[in-house]
């Protein structure tokens, strides 16, 4: 009865994705007995987990488009960097009405950001027909704007960093006044479950399974795989642009070299340690979650034993290296051959 119940644990889906997640935490808090100690400075909360927690919010956001990206197409957008990245420069362009800083709005607040929702989403459509309607490989199609999404972002700021010296600017990637926990944990939280009650209350999620799964069945069942996939990568890159404008609210500018460098790999890392296939098909929403704090607390862990920066990728790599190993069927197949044999073994004994 024990072995049964075990069993059920170890085979269950998220089993792996919060494994990790504890492993994680485990080590931060051997490296860092104070981990979990969260101190109240001026109403507002302060601690390593608190700032986990805050510092994976855009990283949860991409985590849910590349879900569906991964779920639809079984490829991955790998430009949703360079689209962060672009997003936060228009919407800093129009608020510093075209100068390198300010104090004061050009343009109001709202206009801004609608035009980096606007620009992702434009961005995520320009993706979504080339891998949707053109049929080119996700890799290939994403590395376009991977490739130029960033030099654009640079024309658009003139090369230089634009910064927006407004306190209202720096509320939606820190915190409100009164309120203890930061602004992005609630963006994060509402993306999450918008997306979470689309999927269910809808047949979408359904549908992104079957074309992710079987393509050809899927048209022959009377679904249209090619706007099924196109909303999918619409939708990251919409995203995509909330994350940018999180990303520069943070730091009051819009930085084109380094506004989400490198997150389009911590959010492939997500989808993959939340134990969904990169191949495509059935997904989990909350186990790319939980990937995405588990990545967040991994950074946290790294830098605690003094890695810099520039090195985190080579770890985060050999992480997506082993997960995938792991899920892939010739593995699976060598775990399982073994006992195969010995149930073979044991009918021919009898």
């Amino acid at each position: 009865m024990n072995n049964i119940n075990i069993k059920k644990i170890t085979s269950a889906g998220l089993f792996l994705p919060i494994l990790s997640l504890i492993l994680v935490l485990i080590i931060n808090v051997i490296k860092t007995p104070n981990f979990f100690y969260i101190t109240v400075q001026n109403g507002v909360l302060y601690g390593y987990i608190i700032d986990v927690i805050n510092r994976a919010s855009e990283l949860v956001i991409l985590a849910v488009g590349m879900t569906l990206v991964v779920a639809s197409s079984g490829g991955t957008d790998i430009s949703v960097g360079a689209v962060c990245a672009l997003a936060g420069a228009v919407a800093c362009f129009i608020l510093a009405g075209g100068q390198v800083s300010t104090d004061i709005y050009h343009a109001p607040y709202i206009i801004a950001f609608l035009a980096a929702i606007l620009v992702g989403l434009l961005c995520g459509s320009f993706n979504a027909f080339l891998v949707a309607k053109m049929n080119i490989q996700p890799m290939v199609a994403t590395l376009i704007l991977f490739t130029a999404g960033r030099g654009m972002a640079q024309l658009v700021t003139n090369g230089q960093i634009t910064y927006i010296r407004v306190e209202s600017f720096k509320m939606l990637g820190n915190y409100v006044k009164g309120i203890p926990l930061p602004t992005p944990v609630f963006v994060a939280i509402a993306v999450v479950i918008l997306t979470f009650i689309i999927l269910k209350k809808t047949a979408l999620g359904l549908y992104i399974e079957t074309v992710g799964i079987n393509n050809k069945a899927a048209k022959l069942v009377g679904l249209n795989p090619v706007l099924i996939r196109f909303i999918a990568y619409a939708f990251c890159g919409l995203l995509a642009g909330l994350a940018g404008m999180i990303v520069s609210s943070r730091v009051y500018s819009a930085d084109a070299n380094n506004a989400g460098l490198n997150i389009e790999l911590d959010a492939i890392l997500a989808v993959a340690l939340g134990g969904n296939s990169l191949g495509g098909g059935k997904f989990s929403l909350l186990g790319s979650v939980i990937g995405a704090y588990t990545i967040q607390a991994l950074t946290t862990t790294l830098y605690a034993m003094s890695v810099s920066a520039d090195q985190l990728p080579v770890y985060k790599a050999i992480v997506v290296v082993i997960i995938v190993s792991l899920q892939s069927k010739e593995f699976q197949r060598i775990i399982k051959e073994p006992k195969l044999k010995r149930k073979v073994e044991k009918v021919y004994e009898k």
